[in-house]
Parts: structure tokens; C-alpha cells; sequence
């Protein structure tokens, strides 16, 4: 069996099998495409250790970050024990490969004032009745209020909202569900989004297919009247947002702001931890570096002795 043949069999074992998230799946998918293209797609059990090595140096030679080639190295080893248990090599020639450690940087977080200032400012252009500027306030609110990962977002339906509590059952990774809390900016920006806006959106899909099933049951919708994707949340939040940070921000700046803000505030490690769906607290801890950071800044500002 060639190369992208496996490939594609190994992605749908991904799916169907171990169930892993559709991103996941592509991540791993578009790695093991790369390896077949810059090898010659090769028959599976021809493939070496000098051909993987060979692969990984040059995604190093371009300059990939580090986590980018970690990531390539635990594609290439989770494909070949696959393939190995199926019988398709003799021996798995990535045992021997030695992934680079990831380097871990603290994440961005926008000052609290700062993204009050801009949220007030899309308070008032969703004032004006303009259905996208609705959406996007309420957008905003709702990722930078739970916390969510922007995946989350865009499942979100609307049975899945508890309007009297203020809470959203979320779908996070490994499909492991959770309830998460938002505030009443959000609530606000969300009820004013859902009466006022979202009714217009849905007109545009018109009475087409796609206007049936998920489409008219999610929560926030595109342009076009359909379920937002992830690439327009994340066209919105960097549009937005960025200005507020002074450089490229996406959905997740949102949720490392949030996470940060609620430890700054005096948040419990494990209350993030869960309202994050972090499996790990490790995973969560990172944020408390970022409140570190923040405190020794202050510190050598202000302390005369500093």
C-alpha cells in the first residue's frame, strides 16, 4: 500500500475509531500528506528512519517552530504503531526518532481596561441595529465571558444555553461535555444578538438544504445566514481584538485573557481548571506564570527598593 493510501486510512481509524476531533484529525492528516509528498509516496513499509529524519530536518531548515516539529514526530510515531499493528511494516522505523522538547511561552493576555474599553466600543456600534455588529459584540462577550475555545463556539446550539442561569453546555476536546458560566455583558450582548440580529441572518439561507438541521439550530451564524466556522470567528476576534494587544490575536488570546483575569481576581486553580476543560492542571498553571509576570512588573514599577 503507498504511502497516502495509509495515510488516509489511518485518518479515518483517527475518526471513526479513537473518535478524536475533526482538527486533530487534520493535523495528523496534513502532516503524513507532507511526509508522502516530500518522500515520493512510497510503498508504507519502505519508508526508514533516514527518510523521517531527512523530512523532519527540513521542516527544521525552513525554520518550523518547535512545537511545529514535535507535533510532525508524534504523527509520524502514532501512524507507524498503527501501521504496525496492522501488519503493514515488519518493524517501526520511528522508535528511534527523539522529538525536540517543546518550548513553552507564556500566552498572550490582553490588560483587563484595555478589552473593557474595546468591548464598550463594539457596544456601541451593535446600538446602531447592524445584524453582524450584534453578532460580533455578542461573539466577543461570550468567548472572552466563558472562556471557550472558539470549536466550542461554533457548535454552540441554542438549546445548549441556560438563559435564567447564565451558563452554555459546551462540547470541548475528546467530546467531553461541560457547563460554563458567562456574565451579564454577555448575557446582555447575547439576548439582544438572538432577538434582534439573528432572525435577519437566518433570512438570508432562504429555504435552501442547508437551511434544515445544525444550521437553524446554532447559536451564532455567518454572513450568509449558515453556521459560523471558525475561520470568521477567528477573522472577527483578529480584527477586533488585535489592536488591544498591539499584534495578531486570535480566539484564543480571549480565552488566555479570561483565564488570567480570573486568577488576577482571586479564582481558585481548579475552578479555571474546570471552567477551561483542562484535563490536566498543568495545562491551567501556565496562567499563573502570566499573573507572575504581571506581579514582578508591578513590583520593580513601584517598589522604591526594587
Amino acid at each position: 500500500m503507498r504511502l497516502h493510501e495509509a495515510v488516509d486510512a489511518y485518518a479515518r481509524s483517527l475518526a471513526d475509531v479513537r473518535r478524536l476531533s475533526p482538527a486533530t484529525v487534520r493535523a495528523y492528516r496534513s502532516d503524513l500528506a507532507d511526509l508522502a509528498a516530500s518522500t515520493g509516496d512510497p510503498v508504507v513499509a519502505d519508508v526508514d528512519l533516514e527518510m523521517i529524519r531527512e523530512w523532519l530536518w527540513q521542516a527544521t531548515k525552513r525554520g518550523d517552530a518547535r512545537s511545529t516539529i514535535a507535533r510532525r514526530t508524534a504523527s509520524v510515531r502514532g501512524f507507524f504503531a498503527w501501521a504496525a499493528d496492522a501488519g503493514m511494516v515488519e518493524a517501526d522505523p520511528s522508535l528511534r526518532l527523539v522529538a525536540p522538547k517543546r518550548g513553552r511561552s507564556l500566552p498572550q493576555v490582553a490588560a483587563a481596561d484595555a478589552l473593557g474599553a474595546t468591548l464598550d466600543a463594539l457596544a456601541r456600534d451593535a446600538e446602531a441595529g447592524d445584524p453582524l455588529a450584534m453578532r460580533d459584540h455578542a461573539l466577543i462577550e461570550v468567548l472572552y465571558g466563558s472562556g471557550m475555545r472558539v470549536s466550542e463556539l461554533c457548535g454552540l446550539d441554542l438549546d445548549d444555553v441556560d438563559h435564567a442561569r447564565r451558563t452554555a453546555r459546551v462540547l470541548g476536546k475528546g467530546a467531553k461535555e461541560r457547563v460554563v458560566p458567562f456574565g451579564a455583558p454577555a448575557a446582555r450582548a447575547l439576548d439582544a444578538y438572538l432577538v434582534r440580529a439573528r432572525p435577519v441572518l437566518v433570512a438570508r439561507l432562504g429555504d435552501s438544504a442547508s437551511a434544515s438541521g445544525a444550521a437553524r439550530g446554532a447559536v451564532f451564524l455567518g454572513a450568509r445566514g449558515a453556521r459560523i466556522g471558525s475561520r470568521a470567528v477567528y477573522d472577527v476576534v483578529t480584527r477586533v481584538v488585535s489592536p488591544t494587544l498591539g499584534r495578531t490575536a486570535g480566539p484564543h488570546a480571549l480565552r488566555h485573557s479570561a483565564a488570567t483575569h480570573l486568577l488576577d481576581g482571586g479564582a481558585d486553580l481548579r475552578a479555571v481548571q474546570e471552567l477551561l476543560g483542562h484535563a490536566s492542571l498543568g495545562t491551567t498553571q501556565i496562567y499563573t506564570h502570566v499573573s507572575s509576570e504581571r506581579l514582578a512588573a508591578t513590583y520593580r514599577l513601584a517598589h522604591p527598593r526594587a
